[in-house]
C-alpha cells in the first residue's frame, strides 16, 4: 500500500496492491503539465482510493489528468483504454520502494536536458 497527497494536503490517496514500476514520460503534454518530466506509477482500476476534490482535465479524446484545484498539484493520469490508473511518483508520501523502469516518449523530450544512454528509453 502506498499513500500520497498533493502539496497542500487537500487531496490524498491510497494505492492498494503492488504498483507498477514508474516511468518518466517526456511527451509535450507531460512536460507542460509537470513543468519538466512526469514520472508516474500505476495500480489496477479500483485499487486507488482518492479523498478530497480532484479536478479532471480531458487532455485528449481518451485520456484525462487529475489535479488539486487548491494548490494545482498534478496527481493522476487516466486513459480510458487502460485497465489501470497512474499516480504521480513525486506525490507519494514517504519512501516509495520503487525504481524507475525507464523513459518514454523520448522523441519529444526537451532540448535543455540529457538522458543517460545507459537508461532504458522508448521514443514513443
Amino acid at each position: 500500500m502506498i499513500k500520497g497527497s498533493c502539496l497542500c494536503g487537500a487531496v490524498t490517496y491510497v494505492a492498494r496492491g503492488t504498483p507498477g514500476a514508474p516511468a518518466a514520460c517526456h511527451c509535450n503534454q507531460c512536460r507542460k503539465q509537470s513543468g519538466h518530466v512526469w514520472a508516474s506509477s500505476y495500480v489496477d482500476d479500483g485499487a486507488l482510493e482518492i479523498a478530497g476534490e480532484v479536478r479532471w482535465f480531458k487532455s485528449s479524446d481518451k485520456a484525462r489528468r487529475g489535479f488539486c484545484p487548491t494548490c494545482g498539484s498534478a496527481l493522476f493520469w487516466d486513459h480510458e483504454d487502460d485497465p489501470f490508473i497512474c499516480f504521480s511518483t513525486g506525490s507519494i508520501d514517504g519512501p516509495t520502494g520503487l525504481r524507475l523502469r525507464g523513459h518514454i516518449h523520448t522523441a519529444d523530450k526537451g532540448d535543455y536536458y540529457a538522458i543517460s544512454a545507459e537508461e532504458p528509453q522508448r521514443e514513443t
